[in-house]
């Protein structure tokens, strides 16, 4: 018999979630669902020293501080950044494993399966 190589699934179709990690990732994806919050993330983690001050990220958005404020948290409390006082601003860099976490549901195998 030959063997075939199949490039196979991502891991969210590899098994089945349970419903502890399902109900972990749904506050995660619904986090990033937003197109604020989307860009918000990505401009934390592309921004130099993997961190960005609130004051470098509310100019790139027609919105009030307070509703940055706001997509912010919910970032913080999906669990996708971490925030640090530094005198009156908020520093917010990206929590790399929850980010990969992410990445990784959706990512196929680097290794494709044999059969």
């Amino acid at each position: 018999m030959t063997a075939v190589t199949i490039a196979c699934c991502a891991p969210i179709a590899r098994e089945p979630l349970s419903e502890s990690d399902a109900a972990e990732l749904a506050i995660m994806l619904k986090a990033v669902a937003d197109p604020i919050r989307l860009r918000l993330l990505s401009m934390i983690g592309s921004h130099a020293g993997g961190e960005a001050c609130v004051c470098d990220l509310t100019g790139a958005f027609d919105l009030t501080a307070p509703t940055i404020s706001h997509h912010l948290k919910t970032l913080r409390t999906a669990g996708l950044i971490d925030g640090e006082r530094r005198g009156t601003w908020v520093y917010y860099r990206i929590i790399p494993e929850a980010v990969n976490r992410l990445g990784a549901l959706f990512a196929p195998l680097a290794e494709p399966a044999t059969l």
